[in-house]
């Protein structure tokens, strides 16, 4: 998204060519496989951990930290090369979507009009809204201290970073376009009760 941002606002001319659907496949594939890669990284290491303490967790989503807990074998070195590997892709993700970012926010400051300004930001505040809201609430899961841990914030935080921007992404981006805001407005008429 960011690349698609960065290309329509500082490249315009050429997004045609340089956002094509062979170029979305790549980024799409790359995006998959990472984290498919990640994912199937952590898996594994997590199910070779022998369980002592049972299998039952206090949280509702099945996490690296909370199964570490269970565990009675020292694998905290090897879990912690696996979340270097994960925190060295997602800071290179981080550092990409911020550069262009940059980027943008130095095109948009040279154009003219302020309307310029306000299409500029609306299309870009959404996706900057929902990457903050992963990224800050996947860095306090995963970074916060133990004294500070509960159930129910566990709950919550893992909630924020793991359902909510899949959720919204598609609202957010889909929202942009006029057809579905059209068809939006008409359900809701409907769906208003009449009277008479």
């Amino acid at each position: 998204m960011a690349y698609d941002r960065y290309v329509a606002i500082c490249k315009p001319l050429h997004y045609g060519s340089l956002v094509g659907s062979r170029a979305c496949a790549q980024m799409a594939a790359a995006a998959w496989g990472g984290g498919f890669l990640n994912a199937v990284l952590h898996t594994a290491s997590t199910f070779s951990l022998p369980l002592c303490q049972g299998n039952v967790l206090d949280q509702f989503f099945c996490e690296i930290p909370h199964i570490l807990k269970l565990s009675c074998s020292d694998a905290y070195l090897r879990e912690a090369g696996l979340i270097t590997f994960s925190f060295c892709v997602g800071t290179g993700c981080f550092v990409f979507v911020m550069l262009s970012y940059v980027q943008i926010l130095r095109t948009v400051l040279r154009m003219p009009s302020e309307q310029g300004w306000h299409k500029a930001f609306s299309t870009c505040l959404p996706h900057l809204a929902v990457v903050s809201l992963f990224v800050s609430t996947g860095m306090f899961a995963y970074l916060k201290a133990p004294s500070i841990s509960s159930p129910a914030l566990n709950l919550v935080v893992s909630f924020l970073y793991s359902v909510v921007p899949p959720a919204v992404n598609p609202l957010i981006y889909s929202m942009r376009n006029k057809e579905l805001k059209e068809a939006l407005r008409k359900l809701l008429q409907c769906a208003r009760p009449q009277h008479r």
